[in-house]
């Protein structure tokens, strides 16, 4: 059974089906070009198509440090990302989504009767769908080891602490901060570049040799996917490299949206952001699974619900999220439905708030009959 082939392209693109009412904006939508990778012309579609002429930059396509970069939470104030469009520039933020993407007349109809397919769940890449603190640790690792082999005498104190609190430290921050103020390997603007650059070409390397998801992931993708719930995925790797991940882990047709570094996107809520548009469902329609405290509070602040993974923190750090869970074993269908069953199917959307104003006094008046 093709699971979650919801459209004509499983991972490519996502069609709406026929009985279901199509909102406009996500057809128009053109998000910003950012960060454009040099001999790369980035473009944003309103679909999660891939990238066709992508060039190679030290045998990516993305910049080398891009992977180890620690990512702005952003929409703190519920703002997005600038747009363009034929009419001039288009601010498109949390609320602007979640007034434009409302569910047209056939579409509430068929929630419904299929409550279900009004969710949009969104997949976070680092280990929520594979482990990738094993990647990266890895490429730490033989970097260290690279550098005390080819400078046997200038390099021996530069290895990688077997302490778990250093480690957890490497694997959070950036690559800088780790290089400069964890490791204290700086030696120069010029080495910092060339270590980062190598880093990333280690990282790369694992990353050909993943082909296991997270356990219980599959089984979990095949209970949406019987439901018909789309799915997004987002990440800050290139969208070549992470099609070809999925496609080795056998994840390929459970995602109708990629969210890859092509898109330009600043911050992790405007990943979320642009992947709610992809999946043409509003933001507080959608449930992110996340394992990182930040990721969390981004999720938040785009009005989306929130599950969070334990594992790679503990279930202290994890309390602001709206259901936590050791793996995905633990979830069902009726889980998503209860996120949203506070208040009924309007729990969380855009309200005003009512001021009553105060009825005016009535004066008392005695008639006197004679």
């Amino acid at each position: 059974m093709d699971c979650c082939n919801l459209g004509s392209s499983s991972l490519l693109s996502l069609r709406p089906s026929s009985d279901s009412h199509v909102s406009p904006l996500p057809s128009k939508l053109r998000f910003p070009k950012l960060r454009q990778p040099s001999r790369v012309k980035s473009f944003v579609v309103n679909k999660a198509s891939g990238s066709d002429g992508s060039c190679s930059e030290n045998g990516f396509s993305v910049p080398p440090s891009r992977i180890f970069i620690q990512e702005a939470i952003g929409a703190e104030y519920g703002e997005g990302f600038e747009t363009f469009r034929s009419d001039g520039p288009l601010k498109i933020d949390v609320d602007f989504l979640n007034d434009k993407l409302q569910e047209g007349f056939l579409q509430r109809i068929r929630y419904a009767m299929k409550p279900d397919e009004a969710f949009g769940l969104i997949f976070s890449w680092d280990t929520v769908v594979a482990d990738t603190r094993a990647l990266k640790l890895n490429a730490w690792k033989q970097l260290a080891s690279e550098e005390v082999t080819s400078h046997l005498v200038d390099y021996t104190g530069k290895y990688i602490p077997e302490d778990v609190g250093i480690q957890k430290a490497i694997l959070s921050a950036g690559a800088d901060h780790v290089l400069q103020k964890i490791l204290f390997w700086g030696e120069g603007e010029s080495e910092l570049e060339r270590m980062k650059s190598r880093l990333s070409q280690l990282y790369y390397e694992n990353l050909l040799k993943l082909s296991t998801p997270i356990e219980g992931l599959k089984e979990w993708l095949d209970a949406v996917c019987t439901a018909r719930i789309p799915c997004a995925i987002v990440s800050c790797l290139d969208r070549k490299s992470l099609v070809e991940a999925l496609h080795r882990m056998g994840l390929s047709k459970y995602f109708q949206a990629i969210v890859a570094e092509e898109d330009g996107m600043e911050s992790i809520a405007h990943r979320f952001l642009s992947a709610a548009v992809k999946l043409d469902r509003k933001p507080s329609k959608c449930v992110v699974f996340e394992d990182d405290p930040r990721g969390i509070t981004a999720a938040h602040n785009c009005t989306m619900m929130a599950v969070a993974l334990i594992g790679a923190h503990p279930a202290y750090e994890l309390v602001q999220a709206d259901l936590a869970v050791a793996s995905f074993s633990e979830l069902s269908v009726i889980n998503l439905r209860r996120l949203f069953a506070h208040n009924g199917s309007t729990f969380m959307d855009l309200q005003k708030q009512v001021v009553e104003k105060t009825p005016p006094k009535r004066k008392l008046t005695i008639d006197t009959i004679f």
